[in-house]
């Protein structure tokens, strides 16, 4: 079984402007192949990503090799579901896209065999030019916080990405401020842009079990902890994620907030080996 798609403007990427499945992945092959050492950020468990640049305009390649069925068997033994392919990212974005949540732009895909364990794929998207981690971006904002309005707009983007994507049954398992990158020349308009990365190990159904909602919102809460926040950011938070705003969060959903932050709690203990600063009030 084979799938593939080539966006118009990398088809002059490709001999004959062909744009296969064997095509693409012979090209991705190539390209990661060719790679300098500088412009590979990953190379492992059957993953290979790498950034490089086509008629001056820079992606980013994920290629799959297939991870075998000793690691699948590792994963499951371990209770995680493995990554097969690139197929999972693919359907992601285009997904997060159509429910109106910024994330990557895919450029190029292609997907090959029915083997889970053998299974050839690549994904190439845009690369995310101009744009810095959430992570990087609110480092230094307990000792410098940013204006109010840059806060509460950085805060409701979040909060708005997060319900669309669960409302929609997709729920992200690495959920943390660094796979949020923000377009800091957005900041002065209400609804800034603010794209969500890493979706290779995305889950989508039709409905988020409340047990992956409550990871997915104490990552996110865990790897903002250090970031200053206040009692105040997380009752805007939860009043803009939840449809019935705060007497909801407070109400109905008191018990999946107490869990998350539970969770997250115990996440920044076993990470950093001591317990989170205090919010203040």
């Amino acid at each position: 079984m084979a799938d593939c798609y080539l966006r118009e403007d990398l088809k002059e990427a490709l001999p004959k402007n062909e744009s296969s499945a064997d095509q693409l992945l012979s090209w991705g092959a190539e390209l990661a192949n060719n790679a300098l050492a500088q412009d590979v950020y990953r190379n492992k468990e059957g993953r290979k990503t790498l950034r490089f640049e086509w008629q001056g305009k820079s992606f980013f390649l994920k290629q799959h090799s297939g991870i075998g069925w000793g690691e699948i068997f590792k994963n499951l033994s371990q209770g995680r579901l493995p990554v097969l392919g690139a197929s999972n990212e693919y359907r992601a974005v285009n997904a997060l896209t159509e429910i109106g949540v910024d994330t990557m732009t895919v450029a190029a895909y292609a997907s090959k065999g029915a083997n889970p364990a053998t299974v050839q794929s690549m994904i190439v998207t845009d690369d995310l030019v101009g744009t810095v981690s959430l992570e990087d971006y609110c480092a230094d904002w307990n000792q410098n916080p940013p204006p109010f309005p840059v806060r509460l707009r950085i805060l409701l983007k979040l909060a708005d990405s997060s319900r669309r994507m669960h409302q929609a049954g997709i729920n992200h398992r690495d959920f943390y401020i660094c796979h949020f990158h923000l377009d800091e020349a957005t900041l002065s308009s209400r609804q800034p842009r603010c794209c969500l990365i890493d979706l290779h190990r995305a889950q989508m159904r039709s409905h988020t079990p409340r047990r992956w909602l409550i990871k997915d919102l104490a990552g996110l809460y865990f790897s903002a902890m250090d970031c200053g926040l206040t009692q105040r950011d997380l009752l805007r938070f939860m009043r803009h994620y939840s449809d019935g705003g705060l007497r909801q969060a407070l109400g109905k959903d008191s018990r999946l907030w107490d869990q998350v932050v539970h969770r997250a709690k115990r996440l920044y203990q076993r990470e950093h080996g001591t317990r989170p600063p205090p919010l203040p009030k």
